[in-house]
């Protein structure tokens, strides 16, 4: 049956639609600026002004950046924790979560209430930064991995979606002869697949963004990620960056474009993923946020 609109209702859906396009411009804008300037010869941005379309596309930019054997291994090194990472976030959360989420676990509630505990209070910068150097993992891979390793929020949030799980299909795996790991894996994981897209996406997005740490716990330059290069590129790297391009021979290509193109080369990557899991996010972000 077809519902009857007002002109009132299509009036309102037409601003609300005008407007959600205005807002979503204004957020592609500065990207679409960025992705233009990158692609941008020489007069054109010494001229100034708003550029949103390259005269004459060039990839020079992209080309010296993907030269520069420091900027490539950086690149790498943040490919390989935010997929390090992830799995180690889903492993250990997922470990944890499922226990909490049975009330016959003993000792519950004091699990939770120390997790709970680290959501309101931490050690600070400096105690973690001596834990970390007393286990050993200072200027490591693992420095900016396991400090995050299960995120107190997203662990409460999913042991309340595996507490909604009905315990019948549970007893139903375990009548098959199923052990607590099989119905972890053959039953739970299987109706979890939107939290997990969306914790998923949340751990890879951290992962992929961290800067902080790296600059705490890592002095070797060679296990620095994307993020860290890109500072320096921004903020630091414009005499370098001259250097750089007169050894190319490309004294047409400005830092301003260089500094574009890296900025692209670190975002698109990580924006690839969304597409991929944005079925799952809208339904399993809200999943578990109810029932406590």
């Amino acid at each position: 049956m077809k519902r009857f609109r007002t002109p009132g209702n299509l009036i309102f859906d037409g601003v609300n639609t005008l407007m959600l396009i205005f807002f979503a411009s204004l957020t592609l804008f500065p990207f679409l600026y960025v992705l233009a300037v990158s692609l941008s010869p020489l007069e054109q941005v010494m001229r100034g002004g708003l550029i949103l379309w390259p005269e004459n596309f060039t990839f020079d930019s992209y080309k010296m950046i993907f030269s520069n054997t420091h900027f490539t291994t950086s690149l790498w090194v943040t490919i390989a924790i935010t997929v390090v990472g992830t799995i180690t976030n889903l492993v250990l959360t997922v470990s944890m979560a499922y226990p909490l989420s049975k009330k016959r676990l003993k000792g519950r509630s004091v699990i939770l209430f120390l997790v709970l505990f680290t959501m309101l209070f931490s050690g600070g910068m400096i105690p973690s930064f001596l834990v970390m150097k007393w286990l050993g993992l200072l200027n490591s891979f693992w420095s900016v991995i396991i400090p995050g390793a299960i995120n107190a929020f997203n662990l409460i949030i999913l042991k309340n979606f595996f507490q909604s799980i009905p315990d019948a299909l549970e007893e139903s795996g375990r009548i098959d002869g199923a052990s607590n790991t099989g119905v972890l894996l053959k039953i739970i994981l299987p109706l979890s697949m939107p939290a997990m897209a969306t914790f998923t996406l949340f751990y890879a997005v951290g992962h992929w963004n961290q800067f902080f740490q790296s600059v705490m716990y890592v002095n070797n330059s060679s296990l620095w990620p994307i993020q860290v290069i890109l500072r320096q590129m921004i903020i630091e790297g414009s005499v370098e960056e001259y250097q750089a391009a007169i050894a190319n021979g490309s004294l047409e290509i400005m830092p301003t474009t260089i500094k574009m193109a890296a900025i692209i080369v670190a975002t698109v990557p990580i924006l690839c993923v969304y597409p991929f899991l944005q079925k799952h996010f809208a339904k399993g972000v809200m999943l578990g946020s109810v029932k406590g």
